[in-house]
């Protein structure tokens, strides 16, 4: 691309050839890839800008840390309600000014470590995201497609930075429907007749961005009055008429999408 070449980046999930053939090679494949460019039906992928993935991947990272961080959170905690029947909210367990473990674990050396341990660990993440936060706002500002993100209660700058970032150029989505799949908040299923034959690759999409729309709904209904009417209403009926599991947010994710 650097040197003026039009590149195309093909989609393998897209591309099946003949399973009857007896053979297949790197130029076999190249003039098939070729073939199907010239028809007009090479299934492509989206070629993400080269000076935004720094910026992206710094984000994911952040991620990642948060995925550590609850887990490390999770372990305390089970350590603590094993040993001292009792339950220390993740809030009070990540605060940095207040050492609320300590006094719970202080009767056993052994628990005193293991909780020491767990919460320095907590603390020097926490302050690692904190850093990648600090980065990643002061080098990218949410471009005009997405700064509507953050009039829905609830999402606050990162979440919008990260649906902006992982979602690149909007223009690329044809319908609503197509990103809301490419979110992975749409139910697969392959029909035949009208008839359920099975169904497909749910995970088929982006799962930053489908983490970053389950994470806006959860504050969508936490934060906002209406929807958390919306959501208690609902999760009634289903108690009510018995259904064969409690309303879940996947719905709070559609109503996301709609508001």
């Amino acid at each position: 691309m650097d040197n003026g070449y039009k590149v195309h980046l093909a989609n393998p999930a897209g591309i099946q050839k003949d399973k009857g053939l007896k053979y297949s090679g790197d130029k076999h494949d190249a003039f098939w890839l070729a073939r199907l460019l010239r028809l007009g039906i090479l299934a492509e992928g989206y070629i993400y800008p080269k000076e935004w993935r720094p910026v992206r991947d710094l984000l994911r990272k952040r991620g990642h840390l948060i995925k550590l961080r609850t887990s490390l959170i999770n372990s305390l905690q089970g350590i603590i309600s094993r040993n001292c029947g009792c339950q220390l909210p993740g809030k009070k367990i990540k605060q940095v000014r207040t050492n609320h473990v300590a006094p719970l674990l202080d009767a056993n050396e052994d628990l005193a470590l293991s909780g020491l341990v767990s919460k320095e660990c907590i603390d020097y993440i926490s302050q690692r995201i904190r850093d990648i936060e600090v980065s990643v706002e002061s080098r990218v500002e949410l471009l005009a497609p997405f700064r509507g993100l953050q009039t829905i209660p609830g999402v606050g700058r990162i979440i919008s930075l990260t649906i902006m970032l992982e979602t690149g150029d909007i223009g690329r989505f044809e319908k609503v429907g197509n990103f809301s799949s490419y979110c992975r908040k749409v139910p697969t299923s392959w029909t035949s007749n009208g008839k359920k034959k099975g169904s497909g690759n749910g995970k088929n999409g982006n799962k930053y961005l489908a983490w970053a729309f389950s994470e806006a709904a959860e504050f969508f209904r936490r934060y906002d009055p209406s929807a958390r009417a919306f959501y208690n209403r609902k999760t009634a009926k289903k108690k009510l008429y018995g259904g064969p599991r409690c309303f879940s947010a996947q719905t709070m994710q559609g109503n996301l999408f709609h508001y």
